[in-house]
């Protein structure tokens, strides 16, 4: 799950939250093994029958703790589906999210579940599966809001875009709406609230945030018509340097899950989009 800021659930290389560690199950990471990350078993799972998993559970609604203190979201869903299709148990590892590529390096959990980006850099250390989850880009704008929905309606002098200050979103408004002003806030909810007061003509933001503060706010917000998204990334599972008969595995499972509709319908089921963003091809 990633890009530069994990307010946004593609940007994950920010430090996250509090040093808090909470292992939800330590007793399946077979960190001992000496293997080259080739897995332990016939799997390439470190230890058979268990699928051992990163996570970062503070980021809803693909990954985070429900009301009863239980596993969540996009990713829990779909990893409950792989390890179904696997025939093994799951475990989750929930840690803050700048331990998760050093714990997989150190062979804790067998594969990590964030959404990152698969950057050259990380690819050096650790290897990806295909992707898996959509991040999509879209302009907020007031419910009210007419048009015309063109990037120069709004790329214009004069106006005002908002973004959650520090974000890749920030970037992209910058890169987007080079003519407009371009102001960044703390909080996302005041980078939106700006909008929906008049004080602002857009705000730059993934479509699912958009969708929880419309959900909250109706009659405020929309995504405006644009004829396309501004931006869409992807995110993948990352699992240990070398274990190519896992990522095999993760691979063809995707492939099968973008298919027949699993993945469409978890995101619609956790992220409140109806339509699920285009995915890349090779299946």
């Amino acid at each position: 799950m990633l890009g530069k800021n994990r307010s946004s659930l593609w940007r994950r290389t920010a430090v996250v939250g509090s040093s808090l560690v909470l292992a939800l199950s330590l007793a399946a990471c077979g960190g001992d093994s000496d293997d080259g990350g080739s897995g332990g078993s016939d799997d390439g799972l470190m230890k058979s029958g268990t699928l051992t998993v990163g996570m970062n559970l503070q980021f809803k609604p693909e990954m985070y703790l429900d009301d009863n203190g239980d596993p969540a979201g996009y990713d829990v869903d779909l990893l409950n589906a792989l390890a179904d299709d696997m025939g093994v148990k799951l475990d989750i590892v929930n840690l803050d999210f700048d331990g998760l590529i050093p714990g997989l390096q150190s062979k804790k959990f067998d594969l990590v579940s964030v959404g990152l980006t698969a950057t050259d850099e990380r690819k050096q250390v650790v290897d990806f599966s295909r992707e898996y989850v959509p991040y999509v880009s879209v302009l907020a704008v007031p419910e009210d809001d007419e048009g015309p929905f063109t990037i120069d309606n709004y790329n214009a002098s004069g106006n005002v875009i908002t973004a959650l200050q520090g974000s890749s979103g920030e970037q992209l408004a910058k890169d987007t709406f080079p003519e407009a002003k371009i102001k960044g806030f703390g909080q996302q909810n005041s980078a939106l609230l700006e909008v929906a007061t008049g004080r602002a003509q857009g705000a730059v933001l993934e479509d699912y945030i958009l969708a929880q503060f419309v959900a909250s706010n109706e009659g405020q917000l929309k995504a405006a018509e644009l004829p396309e998204p501004l931006a869409i990334g992807y995110g993948s599972w990352a699992a240990q340097k070398g274990n190519s008969t896992l990522v095999d595995a993760l691979d063809e499972f995707l492939c099968g899950a973008q298919t027949d509709g699993t993945l469409a319908e978890l995101y619609s089921k956790n992220f409140g989009v109806e339509d699920f963003p285009d995915m890349p091809g090779g299946c």
